[in-house]
């Protein structure tokens, strides 16, 4: 079946995957457990929540999925998020600031070398933000003096979101008081960030109520992901989308929808994601050919 080619896990499976960005690493998912006998050495990203910005189990949800996460945890996920993990540099950055924030900064904790007993108050390099829908943001409120207050932290983001940032309580005392220093990401303009790592970001189309959307390549020595967890489908994108696949080894698309079955009386062309199957229906080929690795997010 093709949907065993694009590879579809439960919840609990990629709440913590390395994939490496320097060469070829079964990516079998490690435990939280295991995770620093099991990260890979050099640069790597790691998945450090699937689900979509309601979290699983999901805000005020009751379905089975949502009850037998409540009642074993090991079937939950924390809001789509990635770490970037640097190790030579000792730098470890966020792709989005969730909600769930203070259990992902704890999966890193080992990329961190974090010491028991202490209060890290620079547990993160930097942060990129994609936009300014509740699950990619959320988190940095815990940045800053109700919290961690760090100091500087650089938060990349387009234009839109940076000055959403700025012109907004509760968002601009982080601002204010320098707990972030906010940069902005031109899309199609690398940021390194250190052991041969490029973060590019992209134009991607979304909802834009608040903010413009971004997506974001990251790239190491040997290897590119493309990380998409929101976007409009892929019928109303403005410029092609093939190449930004054709460009990577790796792609983490947003999954937010199976398909139409689950909105019965809803004008699909309205809906705001891409549906899985038709994200199937586009890269089938190039997972066949081997080409590219597709995993689902923000489910």
């Amino acid at each position: 079946m093709r949907q065993a080619l694009l590879r579809t896990h439960s919840f609990a499976t990629l709440i913590l995957l390395a994939l490496t960005l320097v060469g070829c690493r079964d990516a079998s998912p490690p435990s939280p457990a295991l995770v620093s006998a099991s990260s890979p050495a050099g640069p790597h990203v790691r998945v450090l929540g699937i689900a979509q910005d309601g979290g699983l189990p999901h805000t005020a949800c009751r379905c089975p999925r949502c009850e037998a996460a409540r009642e074993d945890p090991s079937r939950a996920s924390g809001v789509a998020s990635l770490g970037v993990v640097a190790p030579k540099a000792g730098h470890v950055y966020l792709v989005d600031a969730t909600p769930d924030i203070t259990a992902q900064l704890s999966l890193l904790d080992d990329a961190r070398g974090a010491k028991p007993g202490s209060v890290d108050r620079a547990p993160i390099d930097g942060v990129f933000l994609t936009h300014a829908h509740i699950g990619h943001y959320l988190g940095l409120a815990h940045l800053g003096f109700e919290a961690v207050s760090t100091k500087d932290v650089p938060v990349w983001a387009s234009a839109s979101m940076g000055a959403f940032l700025r012109d907004n309580a509760p968002w601009d005392q982080l601002v204010k008081q320098k707990n972030i220093t906010l940069r902005v990401a031109k899309p199609n303009v690398a940021i390194t960030l250190g052991d041969g790592i490029e973060v590019t970001p992209i134009e991607v189309p979304h909802r834009a109520e608040y903010t413009d959307t971004l997506g974001y390549v990251i790239a190491g020595p040997n290897r590119r992901v493309l990380y998409i967890p929101d976007c409009s489908p892929w019928h109303a994108w403005k410029t092609p989308v093939l190449p930004h696949f054709d460009a990577v080894d790796v792609a983490l698309i947003d999954a937010t929808f199976y398909s139409g079955k689950e909105l019965p009386g809803r004008d699909l062309t309205k809906i705001g994601h891409p549906l899985v199957v038709d994200t199937m229906d586009l890269l089938q080929s190039r997972v066949d050919a081997k080409k590219l690795e597709v995993w689902f997010v923000h489910l």
